[in-house]
Formats: C-alpha cells, structure tokens, sequence
C-alpha cells in the first residue's frame, strides 16, 4: 500500500481537483478508460458506507451483554441474520448526522475525524499494553500461526469428528501460501480509505507536500490497528479457534480477550475503539463517494443533478445526499447481507490502484519529472494491482479462500451491467473528441 501511496502523492498536486483516481486516468488515458476507473472506485468506496453502518448494532449488542437494549420493535431475517427495528433507527440516525457533517464541509468534518482517529489510537495502544504486560497472554496461544480451513473445520465439528485444530491447520508451502495471499487479496478492501485524500483535494488547506507523509502514516496507522487487534486476541485466548468454529455466526473474539485482559474496562475500550473505526470509516467513504460523484458529473460523465454545489458550504450536496440516500439500505438489509460487500469494494479499489499506478509512468514519461525511484514504484504498483485482481476474480488450484465467492461474481456482473447501460446512455459524449 505504501509503494502504490507514491503514486497518489505524485499525481494530486499535479491534477488538485476533486476525483483522484478518476481525474488521474481521464488526463492521461482518456474518457473510456477514466469512466471504467470511476464507475468501479464509486463501488469501492459507496458500499463500505452502508457497511460500516450495520456494524453499530453489533457494537451495541456485544457491549450491553443479555439486555438487548435496541433489539425492540419490528423485525426479520435476512440470510439469517436479525434485523431490529432499533438497530435500524440507530444506525439510520448515525448515517444521517455524518452525511450532515460531510455537507458542511471537510473542516468541520475533519475536526471529527480527528477527534475518532485519536480515541482509536488509544484505545488499541492501551490494550497493546495490557496484552504485552498480562500473565494472561502467551506466544503458545497463537497456534496455528498461519490460520486453519475454516469451512472443513467447521464441517467436521458439525458432524461430530472433530478432534484437534491441528489437523486443519495451514502448513507447508501450499497452505502458507494461501494463508498468506488470502491476506494479500483483501489488502485493497482493508486499507482502502488512504486513497480518499485526493477526492477531497479542492478543499483541503495543507501543502501538497504533505500528501506522501499523511498517506503513509495513514497506512502504518492501520497497519497498526489490525495487527495489534488480531494478536492480542491470539494471544490471549488460548481456544480461538475453537471459539470460531463452535459458534453459528463469528463471534466478536477481540470484545472477549479484552474483558479476560481487563475486565468492564477492557469492554468498553474494544466498544470505543470500534466505534471510531466504523464511524471514521463512513465519514471518510461518505466524503470519497460524494466527491468522486461529484467529479464524474461535473466531467459529463454523470447527470448535472450530482454536480450542484451548496450554495453556503461549498460542497456537493447533491451528490452527498445521493449518498445517504443509498446508505440508508444498510441497516434495512442487514449485516450478513452485505458481507460480499467487501468483495467489490476490493476489486474497485484494485482498479483504482491500477490506473493510479499506470497513471503516474504515463506522466512521468510525459512530464519528463520525478525520480528513478517513483518509477519503480509505480511499475511495482502496476504489478501488485493486477495481482490483487487476478486472485480476486480467477481461481487457482492449491490456492484456497482466496477468490470471490459465487454472490460476489453475481453481484460484479451487475455493477458491469449497469455501468454498460449508464456508458451507452453517454455514447455521444464518449465518441467526442477531449
């Protein structure tokens, strides 16, 4: 992620215009090509919005132990998860005050988003310190270190012959292989939202300068973050695995290291530190989403309606409420329903590294700028976007738990569909000459 961040801070300050990678690929590739970045970006970023929202109910559900204290009103099922109707006020209620605040601007925004970043920086460095000094945890506990088959693991506990966890731990090349890849494939999803930085580049105030520098910390940042969480669940819960594949749904194994680490407290530090994950997550994808909507129609590539701006804020409230609109179907649906959500946010941030990366060589070579150094890093960022998309889309035989599942496929076909009938609708536009 850092090699494809050179790119980024490259490319933003010589097109500062909302849209990053759209923008980017439209100056140097052209329109076709920029409407296939964007269309699949609005995709990455856009779904991790509703996303993000139907963790709330979780949060508060792992937290408020047997009360169920939203779990009242109305409710259903969706692929076999429960959906309450206080679940959905709440998280509808969070979606609308965040889009109200992307609204009145990125400064007012940004104060917020601060504010979230330092409570989950604390929050996951104090529980680093509780598991680092706690007799409770141990480097022992972190078998099987590269994982297990889950789907066999929990067939043969299922059926009754179950006996170890060790005989469905990953091992040898092929096994540390796909654990490793698994990790790789899913890395554009997981740190997608440093790329959001360019989406908002006609508001913001730093030097571009400073681009590389906060892109990179970004990444170190949540780097951090998910390392930190998954070792101290490892080493402080000595049954994990089994933990994982005993129970129906996955079960919130980092709210119960913290209480076995430190007790009411430990609880309410995971509670507060997910929080801020989540709500910083939709803030930042709200932005990313509104502002590249607002890029693309501004460009022609979508109807004027998304290009209006407020008149006292500055910012593309249409397209923002676009946004919430669309968000809003996350608490409704619930959150098993969108799990191959993560899916196609993958692949879209995968294309958008693509054309980031491809780019900056096309710049380079034009602008006759920049160093030995960035090149290398942008040919390397070729190079690992296409291999992130080939073990998304293609199966490899020996490689297991890497490609998408059979509803992500589905849903690919549509958003391809859809795009198809949205570009042949701007045919006449496409065929003009830049």
């Amino acid at each position: 992620m850092i090699i494809i961040a050179f790119s980024y801070a490259y490319m933003v300050p010589k097109y500062p215009k909302a849209g990053g990678e759209f923008t980017f690929t439209r100056m140097s590739f052209g329109k076709t090509p920029a409407y296939i970045c964007g269309w699949f970006l609005v995709a990455a970023y856009l779904t991790n919005v509703p996303m993000n929202s139907t963790a709330i109910g979780l949060i508060v559900d792992g937290l408020d132990g047997s009360a169920d204290i939203l779990k009242w009103g109305f409710h259903y099922q969706i692929a076999g998860f429960d959906v309450w109707a206080g679940e959905m006020i709440l998280a509808m209620g969070i979606l609308l005050v965040f889009g109200i605040l992307n609204i009145w601007g990125v400064k007012k925004a940004g104060v917020v988003q601060t504010i979230l970043a330092v409570l989950l920086g604390v929050s996951v460095f104090i529980l680093v310190v509780a598991a680092v000094t706690s007799s409770k945890t141990s480097l022992a506990n972190m078998a099987p270190w590269w994982g297990f088959q889950k789907s066999e693991a929990v067939e043969a506990w299922t059926n009754g012959t179950y006996t170890s966890i060790d005989e469905f731990s990953h091992g040898g090349t092929m096994g540390k292989l796909s654990a490793t890849l698994a990790t790789f494939a899913i890395a554009p999803w997981a740190f997608v939202g440093f790329d959001t930085i360019p989406q908002a580049a006609e508001e913001f105030k730093f030097s571009y300068k400073k681009v590389s520098f906060i892109m990179i910390v970004a990444i170190i940042f949540g780097c951090f973050v998910y390392t930190a969480n998954n070792t101290i669940v490892a080493a402080a819960l000595e049954n994990w695995p089994e933990l994982i594949i005993e129970s129906s749904s996955t079960p919130w194994l980092l709210l119960t290291a913290a209480e076995k680490l430190l007790g009411t407290p430990g609880k309410i530090l995971v509670g507060v530190a997910v929080s801020c994950a989540v709500l910083s997550g939709m803030m930042g994808f709200y932005l990313a989403s509104s502002r590249l909507m607002f890029s693309m129609s501004r460009d022609g590539y979508l109807p004027k309606f998304f290009g209006v701006i407020d008149t006292k804020h500055g910012t593309p409230k249409n397209a923002m409420i676009f946004c919430i609109v669309i968000s809003l179907s996350g608490p409704i649906l619930g959150r098993e329903a969108l799990g191959w959500f993560v899916d196609m946010s993958a692949i879209g941030a995968s294309i958008g590294y693509f054309f980031t990366c491809a780019s900056t060589l096309v710049t380079l070579k034009r602008d006759g700028d920049g160093s030995p150094f960035l090149k290398v890093m942008a040919v390397i960022g070729v190079i690992f976007s296409v291999g992130f998309m080939v073990l998304q889309l293609i199966p490899i035989p020996g490689i297991a738990d890497v490609h998408f599942g059979n509803e992500s496929y589905m849903m690919l076909v549509i958003w391809i569909i859809l795009g198809l009938i949205f570009y042949l609708k701007r045919w006449k536009y496409f065929k003009k000459t830049e």
